[in-house]
């Protein structure tokens, strides 16, 4: 009988923390998902402090060109707002929890004017995001064009 009573309360114990972890999942999705958001409306504003706050100090960055930037590199090339992009914004994220890791993927839409030609732009992004020093911060960034 104490066997049955023990084996109950570790696989309650055990349904409590899947729960648990399931929840705490879902918040840090929804936090990445935020984060991802206020990444492009920094972008699309030249907000380069918004910008410094988001990204590790040693992000790896990839561009959809296939080159590569430092942190400093990155944050040098933002000029401002930028009015003439219409629309910088993730159409949609997937995130992926893994502990004080997640993977944010989706499909990155820039649209908008450059030297008198409208453009819409495409790409397939994958972000890397960790729980470091109290925050959450993108270690890793890489970009894809959509071609089709």
């Amino acid at each position: 009988m104490k066997v049955i009573g023990a084996m109950l309360v570790i696989v309650s114990a055990t349904v409590l923390l899947l729960s648990m972890q399931e929840s705490s999942d879902s918040a840090v999705q929804t936090k990445i998902a935020a984060l991802e958001k206020a990444w492009n409306q920094a972008y699309k504003m030249g907000d380069t402090r918004s910008l410094d706050s988001l990204l590790d100090d040693h992000v790896v960055l990839i561009n959809d060109d296939g080159s590569t930037q430092t942190k400093s590199q990155f944050l040098a090339s933002i000029k401002g707002p930028t009015p003439e992009e219409q629309q910088v914004a993730p159409e949609s994220i997937n995130v992926r929890v893994y502990g004080i890791t997640a993977i944010a993927t989706g499909l990155f839409h820039a649209s908008g004017v450059e030297n008198g030609r409208r453009y819409n732009h495409y790409d397939r992004f994958v972000d890397t995001w960790m729980f470091k020093d109290g925050k959450w911060v993108c270690v890793a960034t890489n970009a894809t064009p959509v071609l089709h």
